[in-house]
């Protein structure tokens, strides 16, 4: 099962979308707080966020935790900046995609975490700045799936 790590989320659509994805890919989900919404029921039903009982979802204090959580698992940092395509890796069973908060992506700090070759970029023409974050998730967890042949579908 691929993991994949929302560092300080902060539109609640996009979780939700990344939730619905990762159901649907077999993938469970790790938020890192500060959210940028609530995580109650009615919120998460108002937010569109109302498939994570079909998805692995965990909450997370900050990254540290996070990490913990995931211990022996690869974490690849995805970030417009990286010089590595994400398309460019194999990818292990247990591999962490990890993604920044949507108006800032990841800060320096936890970039700085992840070693070089564990940092990707999505090709992108110019003169665009990024993806948006669900459809960001998607790319990635689809490639990291399609290459284990879509197992579980």
């Amino acid at each position: 099962m691929f993991h994949v790590i929302l560092f300080e989320p902060e539109i609640p659509p996009n979780t939700g979308n990344v939730i619905r994805l990762c159901a649907n890919a077999g993938a469970s989900l790790h938020l890192v707080k500060p959210l940028g919404f609530r995580l109650d029921d009615r919120s998460l039903r108002r937010s569109g966020l109302d498939y994570h009982d079909l998805a692995p979802v965990a909450v997370h204090a900050d990254l540290d935790a996070c990490l913990a959580a995931l211990a022996g698992s690869r974490v690849f940092a995805v970030e417009t900046g990286a010089r590595r395509c994400y398309g460019e890796i194999a990818y292990c069973a247990e591999d962490a995609f990890l993604f920044g908060p949507e108006t800032r992506g990841l800060p320096a700090a936890v970039l700085a975490r992840c070693p070089v070759d564990r940092r990707v970029s999505i090709p992108m023409r110019t003169p665009g700045r990024s993806l948006n974050l669900a459809n960001a998730v998607s790319v990635v967890l689809f490639e990291a799936w399609r290459q284990h042949g879509f197992a579980g579908a």
